[in-house]
């Protein structure tokens, strides 16, 4: 089958990402074997390509953001060859450590991940863990769910993390596949939200959401902010968007990475009850509710197809921020 695999993680404009062929592979008990449909491109994916993220399978395919149809399934699996499902970062937890035992098996220590600790998408074929799978709404089209699957439940993740208070102003730093998602639900509930982008098609796009304002990176709030979340890896935006915060105010950094964050004051960025908070994976159940809420919300996706083909092309086109939304490969 046709795939792409890290050959040494480098910068992605120096070919880190390369083609392979491999052998289909054969589900084992509890998994299934799918043809993937649609695979999105996530940031995570150009971190595990560039090395930002440590390696964990020499060699691995990326993408977990995968809508696949089953072909073939192992022993004990609930889905049946036919099924669509979805299968995102998440692949699997121990289920009986502290965190599992209470529900928070995004922090699981033995946690493992599509795409970084076993292959994912960027193929013809992927293998995944039937338990930790997902149905997808039957109003979601293959191009269209791809991206919810991670950049959408992280998203959301991200927005309650945020702890927005009902009819709160939201700050959003980064517009891309993750918060032009997370933007939307947070309108949905009534917030008034605030974007921060370098980008101008970025701000257009804020704007054509529902975003009430929209502005540079740097830019001055036009009022305070109650909650803000954090999209883009940059560390430097951490002061920014604690100034912007109004007392009691919450920041969630969304990103599996981030560059280093400056020195913070304490009377300036974190006095009044300012909080810093970090988001890590996902559980199963933010991944459902969240799927659900998006399917009654009609959540607009701006998505970009591009060819398995291209998948380098579409990693280096994220990395320049050369699109708005979420790139998705089309095999």
């Amino acid at each position: 089958m046709r795939a792409w695999a890290v050959h040494a993680p480098a910068p992605v404009a120096s070919g880190p990402l390369r083609r392979a062929d491999r052998d289909v592979p054969s589900p084992g008990p509890g998994e299934l074997l799918v043809r993937v449909l649609a695979c999105g491109v996530c940031r995570t994916d150009l971190h595990v390509v560039e090395g930002d993220l440590p390696v964990h399978l020499p060699g691995v395919t990326p993408g977990h953001e995968i809508v696949g149809e089953v072909v073939e399934a192992g022993a004990g699996a609930l889905h049946a060859a036919g099924d669509r499902v979805g299968v995102a970062w998440l692949r699997g937890t121990c289920g009986a450590c502290r965190f599992c035992r209470r529900g928070a098996e995004n922090l699981c220590p033995y946690s493992v991940y599509t795409g970084w600790d076993a292959h994912g998408g960027y193929a013809e074929y992927a293998l995944a863990v039937d338990a930790y799978t997902y149905a997808l709404p039957p109003e979601l089209d293959d191009v269209r769910a791809a991206p919810l699957l991670c950049a959408g439940i992280i998203g959301y993740r991200a927005l309650r993390r945020a702890d927005l208070p009902p009819g709160g102003r939201l700050g959003i730093w980064g517009f891309g596949g993750s918060a032009h998602l997370a933007a939307q639900i947070a309108i949905a509930e009534g917030a008034d939200v605030h974007v921060f982008t370098r980008s101008p098609a970025a701000r257009e796009l804020a704007r054509s959401l529902g975003a009430s304002w929209a502005g540079d990176s740097f830019d001055a709030s036009p009022d305070p902010l109650d909650s803000a979340i954090i999209f883009a890896p940059a560390g430097g935006l951490v002061p920014a968007a604690l100034e912007r915060l109004d007392r009691g105010g919450t920041l969630a950094i969304a990103g599996i990475h981030l560059s280093d964050v400056p020195s913070l004051e304490y009377q300036r960025h974190l006095f009044q009850e300012r909080q810093v908070r970090s988001v890590t994976a996902n559980t199963r159940a933010d991944g459902e509710e969240f799927l659900r809420l998006a399917a009654r919300l009609d959540v607009a996706v701006t998505t970009h197809p591009y060819p398995l083909d291209e998948a380098d092309r579409a990693l280096a086109d994220l990395a320049t921020d050369h699109f708005t939304g979420a790139a998705v490969l089309v095999p």
